[in-house]
Order: C-alpha cells, then structure tokens, then sequence
C-alpha cells in the first residue's frame, strides 16, 4: 500500500487501536505525540513529536502523508492549520471523530468540558478543500466502565440517574474500524451517523452487565445531585458532570438518538451489541482482590 496516514491522539485510548488496526493491514502510519520518548508502537508506524493544535510543530511530518485522522481532543483549535499545511503537501483526505449531538448548542455537548471539539474537526475537514467524512458517532459502550464500574466491582446495585434513558451505545471496536475503513477511501462527503444495532435504557443496559459478569444486577435510582457528588468524586470535571446530567434530563422520556444503519453499511455487518461488548470487557467488573479484575481489553470512553 502507499498510503501514509498521520494519525492525531495516537497514543490515546482511540488512537492507539486504529494505528494498530492500520498498520496490521500494511498501512504506515505517522503517529502523533506530544513525547516520543518510550512510546512503543507496532511495526509499520513511527511516532512523530508534536502537537495538533499548534500545527506548525507538525509541519516536517507532513510529507508523504496521504491521509489525516482528526481526533477532536488532541486537535484542540488546530485543525484548519494542520489541514492546509497537509494539502499543501499533497494530502487528499481527511477523516474527522466527530459525535451526533454536534448540531446541538455548544453548551449541551457534554464532552467540550473534557476538551473535545467535535464541531470544530468536523467543520475544519468539510472546509479543507480535501476528501472528507465526519464520524458523528453515538455514546461509546465503553462509557459503562466509568460510570458503573466501581460500583458493580464493589457490589451488586447500581445507583445512578433516569433508569428509563437511553442509548445507542456503539462498540469502540466498531467505531476503530470504520475509521480505518474511511481513511483508506469511501464515504467521502458523508456525514455517518454511527450507532449500535439497538437502544437501551440505563436500567437494560447494567442487566446486560450483570448477564454478563454472571451476577444479577440491580439499578436503583438515584436524584441528580446524589449522582453528581459521586461522579466527581470519582475524578470526573464538575462542569462536564453538570452537563451529562441536564442532558439525561432532556432526554428523559424520549430517546435522544434512533439507531441508524451507517455503521453496518460501513461495515458490512450489524455493528456488536451491548451484550458482546459486555462479554468482552467482563473482567473489568470483576471485584477488586478477583485475579482477572481490571484485565478486560479494549478502549476507555473518551467522553
């Protein structure tokens, strides 16, 4: 292959399985750190000093490079700049993570007080003059791992907001793999609404864990303000907190996204369920004095 992709947040919870997917299907990959130093990555990819969102530190990694990934908390407010140096030296395709509430006020986009900047990538790639597709995608599976984790670890009962809520949570797995995909070519131009095959509640979603831990699970709920102390508590921003949880307040009685059929058209297949992803990240729900705790595969929710 001749591609060359410069892949952002490279070392990060996303970034690191797609420069690993690539890479294992003969792509060569550029991979973004802020410090190279001890940064181990598979054959097929060289780490590359810089920082995304000031682009001019990137500018001696840019030949070659046929493809950018954006990943929009490692860009920062770079991504025009990084963009236009890249098609100044003969980059031709641009795909941007991006998340289906971008449309919504900027306010009510729980993840910009993680630093995301989902509608800054994604508007940087549609204006940069090169093949571009935004990956809008839904609430990532892996965002189970923080908000209940430590609870199902500790015991059998769930404490948390709006048991009825839903999701459509998508594997990351998944998520990794249309990346892939879409930077090797396809889907340029689009918009891809990505979501699992199905919507739950908060309360279906820990029986599926309990389903898969082999104990049963039980979700009481809990006022907002009970669930904010907790969450921060376990070291999330308190800005963030506040806007997850009005957000789960909108959507309270109503789903907030329908599931969409872009993901298995990418993909080829029906996207992983819940229940999969559950059984493959059992041993992260294991108490903590169990052998296997903590061992489960796959990504953290980027938030």
């Amino acid at each position: 292959m001749n591609d060359m992709i410069l892949v952002t947040g490279a070392t990060g919870a996303f970034g690191r399985p797609l420069v690993e997917l690539l890479t294992a299907r003969g792509v060569k990959v550029r991979a973004v750190t802020r410090s190279a130093a001890g940064v181990r990555l598979p054959a097929g990819a060289e780490a590359v000093e810089g920082d995304p969102a000031r682009p001019e530190t990137l500018a001696g990694h840019l030949d070659g490079v046929t493809a950018v990934f954006l990943h929009p908390r490692a860009i920062g407010d770079g991504a025009p700049g990084l963009l236009a140096r890249a098609a100044e030296r003969g980059a031709r395709r641009v795909v941007a993570l991006s998340a289906m509430n971008v449309d919504e006020p900027l306010d009510e986009q729980p993840s910009r007080f993680r630093g995301d900047r989902n509608k800054e990538a994604e508007a940087a790639a549609v204006d940069s003059g090169l093949e571009w597709t935004s990956l809008r995608a839904a609430s990532f599976a892996g965002n189970a791992l923080q908000a209940w984790a430590p609870q199902i670890r500790a015991g059998d009962v769930v404490r948390y907001v709006h048991a009825g809520f839903q999701e459509v949570p998508i594997d990351e797995r998944d998520l990794v793999e249309i990346a892939a995909r879409t930077l090797l070519g396809g889907y340029a131009g689009r918009r891809l609404e990505l979501t699992g095959p199905e919507s739950l509640t908060h309360a279906a979603m820990v029986a599926v864990l309990g389903e898969a831990i082999g104990r049963p699970l039980r979700f009481e709920e809990i006022p907002p303000e009970a669930a904010e102390r907790h969450l921060v508590a376990g070291g999330l921003p308190e800005p963030f907190v506040r806007a997850l949880l009005a957000r789960y307040a909108r959507y309270a009685t109503r789903p907030q996204h329908p599931v969409t059929e872009d993901a298995a058209a990418v993909l080829g297949r029906p996207p992983g369920t819940f229940a999969a992803w559950a059984a493959a990240h059992a041993p992260a729900f294991a108490p903590q004095d169990h052998p296997a705790a903590g061992q489960a595969p796959g990504l953290r929710p980027h938030g």
